[in-house]
């Protein structure tokens, strides 16, 4: 499939025709999703939220779509909630998907949160929702928002301590200072680095490489790793056979087995 135009999928009720909040791109199997509000550190509103909900809808729902990457226009990633909105009484929260329209609930398939800059209070907690995290050498990852007044709500608190050592995740949480996107490779919060300009571009790439995989098996596999959290002893092996077996029973197992034995790639359908 040819790459094709950068387009807004938000509501055109409450979208500037100019400056869409969030832009898509189709690059082969992969979605490029582009928070668009430099001009505000792409802090989430209302919009950019519905717009984020959005395109995650079109990217688990289109079959020709494997995998998403998720960056930021301009300078940076995600400075957080838009506070002069959330002060007029705004809240960018949509349905099930939670603030900024993924947090809660992100995407059935994988998707690769590219960042530059900085991805700061709500920005990293967008980040953390994301499966993989690409970023920028000396871009600035943290959760300010005891310094604000508010607490990091949207996962920030819930995922860091998941990610790094608890104490790490507290130190974030308690002082509000960030961390340089080179402490969190170390620490294992990010999964590769980039050279400044160059997240998107790598995330991409990597996003190419992982759509070779089978759509199916993509998908089951990130569900079995992201609910196991909550699976007893007794129950893990039934509720991983739940997930698999249709997996082991498509057609794209037999194809996958095939291809391997003519010693050719395999064609998936995703069935």
């Amino acid at each position: 499939m040819s790459d094709q135009p950068v387009t807004s999928v938000q509501a055109a009720s409450q979208a500037d025709a100019q400056q869409p909040e969030v832009l898509t791109q189709r690059r082969g199997k992969t979605l490029l999703i582009t928070l668009n509000r430099p001009q505000a550190r792409n802090a989430v509103n209302l919009p950019l939220a519905e717009g984020v909900a959005a395109a995650l809808d079109l990217l688990d729902a289109d079959d020709e779509l494997v995998v998403g990457v998720l960056t930021g226009a301009g300078k940076g990633f995600c400075a957080g909630m838009d506070l002069k909105a959330f002060v007029s009484g705004e809240r960018p929260w949509v349905g099930e998907r939670g603030f900024a329209g993924i947090v809660r609930r992100g995407p059935e398939k994988p998707l690769i949160a590219a960042i530059e800059g900085f991805a700061l209070a709500g920005g990293l907690e967008v980040a953390l929702a994301c499966d993989l995290i690409v970023a920028a050498r000396g871009a600035r990852l943290g959760i300010p928002e005891v310094k604000r007044g508010l607490v990091a709500a949207g996962g920030g608190l819930l995922r860091l301590p998941r990610r790094i050592p608890y104490h790490l995740a507290l130190e974030l949480a308690l002082t509000g200072e960030p961390i340089s996107a080179e402490r969190g490779h170390e620490l294992g919060l990010v999964n590769r680095l980039a050279d400044e300009g160059a997240a998107a571009a790598v995330a991409l790439e990597w996003a190419e490489q992982i759509a070779t995989g089978a759509p199916l098996s993509l998908i089951a596999s990130k569900r079995i790793v992201e609910q196991q959290y909550d699976w007893s002893a007794q129950e893990m092996w039934d509720r991983q056979e739940e997930i698999s077996a249709p997996v082991f029973s498509s057609q794209d197992a037999i194809e996958g087995s095939k291809a391997f034995a003519e010693k050719r790639p395999p064609d998936w359908s995703g069935r």
